[in-house]
């Protein structure tokens, strides 16, 4: 008790000490940081001040809200490195940093021992990365604008926010356009990122070897991609959109325990007019991942609705809703896969039948791909076919007389309209579910 004291009243003395300087010579700001003390709040009155700063102790940095504070790195390096615990950097406009990709040239560059910075409000305009992270635990970064450099093509440029090894971020509410991937995190774990918006970049958010993750409220716009999620686990994706979109929505590659939840993406989209096979505009794109929940999210006018392939069959996928794709679904594997679980399974606008008795679930078992459509995958080039007579017919004859393929998609309770979903996914109950008919296995977090 008298150790937590000591520490109290340490930490209490700190900000009794600390002191408010104003700045208005961006020739003195250097020797300022040099001079203050633990926990000092330096103000900066409106001008440029150049960059290459470094702060190598707990203290804040804002402007004094009279106009405004630009810090120009001169196009090299990283125009601000905190090297301290519990900076907040604020208000400021960041600008002109280096791309040196392998120094990790960036906006602000928060290293070893930066722990619980607080990066809010601030404006970058840069060719680099907006702001980096490495090894690094409880940081802050919100309400920011990033905007990186849109001559430059999307792989030579930084991300809008990079996190290694960052341990429990809270990244809300910022801006980011122009620069690589708006947000990308790798070997960390237990992030928050939600009410962030992307445009014109690759990947709206971007995990690789992550776990324990949240995403919510995002929305992605004109990007390769909405959210991509490698080799990760543990990662509740929900609530977020994507629209014009060129690759997909959702990418679940070579992970597992996931739940993709109530998110919507539409209109993603492959413009070129010879789209090679794997290409297409996907709604989410399921590769090589198992054990995953996809639920209660809206797929619609995508060149696809959703894409499996490579060993992508082990998942739960009941009570989304496919609307208006090009083509509802495109699965490439030899399994025989049910999309249903407890009686509900996903509503199909391309499905057509009369509802049973009292519940909102079709009377025929709906398979949206077959051998025919598999046919037209591997040989696009008789796609004009599609509706001829002949086709129609062998389409008819396939339903009327119940011929069940040994691959392929069903869905034997397809729901009659697009109404939401009918429950509440309870995430601590979580069963792992197996067949010997049928391949859904995977995660299911049940009702």
């Amino acid at each position: 008790m008298r150790y937590l004291g000591g520490c109290c009243l340490l930490l209490l003395s700190c900000f009794i000490q600390a002191e408010i300087l104003y700045i208005d010579n961006p020739q003195t700001l250097n020797a300022q940081l040099q001079g203050a003390q633990p926990y000092d709040q330096l103000i900066l009155a409106p001008g440029i001040y150049r960059g290459a700063l470094v702060i190598d102790k707990p203290l804040s940095i804002s402007n004094d809200m009279e106009g405004e504070v630009i810090i120009d790195a001169g196009g090299e390096g990283s125009a601000i490195t905190i090297t301290a615990p519990d900076v907040v950097v604020t208000g400021l406009s960041i600008r002109n940093w280096g791309n040196d990709h392998y120094e990790k040239d960036s906006g602000i560059r928060l290293l070893e021992g930066a722990d619980r910075a607080d990066i809010s409000h601030n404006r970058f305009q840069g060719d680099g990365f907006g702001i980096s992270a490495d090894s690094l635990s409880h940081i802050t970064i919100a309400g920011n604008t990033i905007t990186g450099n849109g001559e430059l093509y999307f792989l030579d440029r930084g991300d809008g926010i990079y996190l290694l090894n960052v341990i429990s971020p809270s990244v809300s509410g910022n801006r980011i356009s122009k620069v690589r991937d708006g947000i990308y995190l790798e070997t960390g774990s237990f992030s928050r990122v939600f009410d962030n918006q992307f445009s014109d970049l690759q990947y709206g958010i971007h995990y690789m070897y992550t776990h324990s993750d949240e995403a919510f409220g995002n929305v992605s716009r004109h990007v390769e991609g909405g959210y991509a999620l490698m080799s990760s686990k543990s990662i509740n994706l929900h609530h977020n959109r994507v629209s014009h979109a060129l690759d997909f929505g959702v990418l679940l590659n070579m992970t597992s325990l996931c739940l993709i939840e109530s998110n919507e993406a539409e209109l993603v989209s492959n413009p070129s007019e010879k789209v090679e096979l794997g290409r297409e505009g996907k709604g989410v794109f399921i590769y090589g991942a198992r054990d995953n929940l996809v639920w209660n999210n809206q797929f619609s006018q995508n060149d696809i609705g959703i894409y499996m392939a490579m060993g992508g069959e082990g998942n739960r996928v009941f009570e989304n809703r496919f609307i208006d794709n090009q083509s509802q679904v495109k699965y490439v594997g030899d399994a025989l896969l049910e999309w249903s679980y407890g009686g509900r399974g996903n509503y199909w606008s391309s499905y057509q039948s009369w509802p049973r008795a009292g519940l909102q679930v079709g009377q025929d078992v709906y398979r949206p791909n077959d051998n025919l459509d598999r046919l037209f995958w591997l040989y696009p080039e008789a796609n004009f076919l599609m509706g001829s007579p002949i086709v129609m017919l062998l389409k008819w004859a396939q339903r009327e007389f119940d011929i069940v393929e040994d691959t392929g998609i069903i869905d034997s309770f397809p729901l009659s309209t697009p109404s939401a979903s009918s429950g509440f996914i309870d995430e601590s109950d979580m069963t792992i579910v197996e067949s010997d008919s049928l391949s859904f296995g995977g995660i299911f977090y049940g009702k």
